[in-house]
């Protein structure tokens, strides 16, 4: 080319692609406009909406970053629990978090950073750890999350059967007086929401769970839990939805958006330009940086928690458990178990801190024979999108006018993702909600 230097301009054509009209079942188009929906965020969530949004008839199509279901959707814990209905700003949360701060191994972490986001949200979570903050947040959290447990059973035992659901119940066994007092001040504080528990004694405990140790002094149980194989409840909401007449493309990621006035018009992709009448951002703890562009600011931060597949042990759990003094979760698989827990706040960091997973398997083994060095088959990590009040956000925004907003599930996603999936298509289709949407609208962080 000789000393001289030619620039070479390029440009990219991005590929449209639009829906058609299609009617519904009652012969009029669907929201009275191009019943094409496009669901940004292929999790359990993503999932849900797709499956409740095609069943009325919208043509949805879905786009991912990544492989659906792989997220924070993949290698959770699996529990369908309303027994753990709880928000994270309880009263004594701020004060306990940081006597956690300074264990290296402990259950709740925040890395060190500036990030005047966090700092936002940390005051907004201290001003939510109140008593009357907690019972309503329990009183919402309950609302959803039976409504969810309930539309497992409706959407039919062949497909249960796909997502591997077991309706064994919830267990909290507890080692100490101290741990059974809490067990017994949460169960009796989900009662008057719906939530049915009882107490155990030790034998009680055993007689449920044969696998636990004989060091448990007693612990409670809920009958209305269960469990399942969240890949698998993701890949079954998007076949039934594809069955409907959704498109799913994942590898798809967001890069900008198209706008007009208040309304949104377009996303611009690694795979081309969607077009949609109505769009839903279920982006999980990557939401508020999907939603930057829109000028709106999104109050999730990312918890990180761990997920440590390993083979099973003699003998094995049946019941999923959970262990709130050592914030563990045990839930028997087909072939392994998995142990899940841990929260730690360090932005979108999905980096993998060794002393953290060995801590909750150390947390797990004072209540299961898992051997000193079990056959470790995976260690995972997932991200989990946490409100400053505890509670998802769900709804329309007011700066857009097709834009709905369901995220900030935390550890709940699996339990609440089928009310939020139903609840997001009576919002956007103009029915009855099936619960109450006004404490999850996304202005009430405006």
């Amino acid at each position: 080319m000789g000393s001289s230097q030619q620039r070479v301009r390029v440009r990219v054509q991005y590929v449209t692609t639009t829906a058609t009209s299609t009617p519904n079942e009652k012969g009029k188009p669907y929201m009275q406009t191009r019943d094409d929906i496009l669901i940004v965020g292929g999790g359990v969530v993503g999932a849900a909406c797709a499956y409740y949004l095609t069943g009325r008839g919208a043509k949805v199509t879905v786009i991912d970053k990544g492989e659906v279901g792989h997220g924070c959707s993949y290698g959770n814990g699996g529990l369908i629990v309303p027994s753990h209905s709880f928000p994270l700003p309880m009263p004594g949360a701020i004060f306990q978090g940081f006597r956690w701060l300074f264990d290296p191994t402990g259950p709740f972490y925040i890395k060190p950073r500036w990030s005047w986001q966090m700092v936002r949200w940390l005051l907004r979570f201290a001003r939510c750890s109140t008593q009357k903050q907690m019972h309503h947040a329990v009183d919402t959290l309950t609302t959803l999350s039976l409504r969810g447990r309930a539309l497992y059973d409706e959407i039919g035992e062949s497909v249960t059967d796909q997502m591997h659901l077991k309706k064994y119940g919830g267990l909290y066994p507890c080692r100490t007086t101290k741990g059974l007092d809490h067990a017994v001040f949460e169960m009796e504080t989900l009662r008057p929401y719906g939530v049915e528990g009882r107490l155990l004694d030790k034998h009680e405990v055993l007689e449920i769970e044969p696998a636990i140790t004989t060091s448990v002094i007693g612990g409670t149980y809920f009958e209305g839990d269960a469990h399942a194989e969240p890949l698998s409840v993701v890949q079954t909401l998007l076949r039934l939805a594809e069955e409907q007449g959704a498109r799913v493309e994942p590898k798809t990621e967001l890069i900008d958006w198209e706008l007009s006035n208040r309304r949104i018009d377009a996303v611009r992709t690694t795979r081309g330009t969607f077009r949609a009448g109505q769009f839903v951002l279920a982006g999980g703890s990557w939401s508020p940086q999907l939603a930057r562009p829109l000028g709106l600011n999104v109050p999730i931060q990312a918890g990180k928690g761990y997920g440590v597949t390993i083979e099973t042990f003699d003998p094995l759990p049946k019941v999923p458990v959970l262990l709130n003094e050592v914030k563990v979760g045990v839930t028997p698989r087909e072939n392994s178990v998995r142990l899940a827990g841990t929260m730690e706040f360090g932005g979108l960091d999905e980096s993998i801190t060794e002393r953290r997973v060995r801590a909750i398997v150390h947390g797990a083994r004072q209540f299961f024979n898992i051997p000193e060095e079990p056959r470790v088959v995976e260690i995972w990590r997932g991200l989990r999108p946490c409100t400053p009040d505890g509670l998802p956000i769900i709804g329309r925004h007011h700066r857009w006018e097709n834009l709905t907003l369901a995220a900030g599930h935390a550890m709940l996603g699996l339990t609440l993702a089928t009310a939020t999936g139903h609840l997001v298509a009576d919002l956007i289709g103009g029915d009855t909600p099936c619960v109450d949407p006004r404490p999850f609208r996304p202005q009430r962080f405006c």
